[in-house]
């Protein structure tokens, strides 16, 4: 039974994986194009780009959050997801209401417009998988 309740806990296993995957690609996106407007152009957009590179980073520290699994994982995921829930809501109402503040897109703006609504709906997807994937003793 405990095999069971082990593997039922795993947020790297069954669908935990393709969501790790997703992580991962939008790490390496972020990453690459943060890294590129940094190093190009910092100084048109240097909030923008410093988001975009933020955005990377939880990107990559939720897809290892997700991937150690146990009770470490599961928070560092918690925090990573909560935290880029409330980016990509925050930076998507701000980018609408006030665009001059983003005079280049992030990841984040328009709530992930130019990355198909994915960063608005990964954060839930990672939510919704860490509650599902949750103990007894976690809930």
């Amino acid at each position: 039974m405990a095999d069971t309740r082990t593997a039922r806990r795993a947020t790297n296993a069954g669908p935990g994986r393709l969501l790790i995957a997703v992580y991962i690609l939008f790490a390496i996106a972020a990453t690459s194009r943060a890294g590129l407007q940094i190093a190009t152009k910092f100084d048109e957009a240097p909030v923008a780009y410093l988001l975009s590179a933020l955005a990377a980073l939880i990107y990559i520290v939720a897809a290892v959050g997700l991937a150690r699994a146990g009770h470490t994982g599961r928070r560092v995921a918690l925090a990573c997801c909560s935290v880029e829930l409330v980016g990509v809501v925050g930076v998507g109402v701000l980018s609408l209401v006030d665009p001059e503040l983003f005079p280049d897109e992030t990841v984040w703006s328009g709530f992930g417009s130019g990355y198909g609504y994915i960063p608005l709906v990964l954060p839930v997807l990672g939510l919704l998988w860490l509650w599902r994937t949750r103990d007894a003793a976690d809930a």
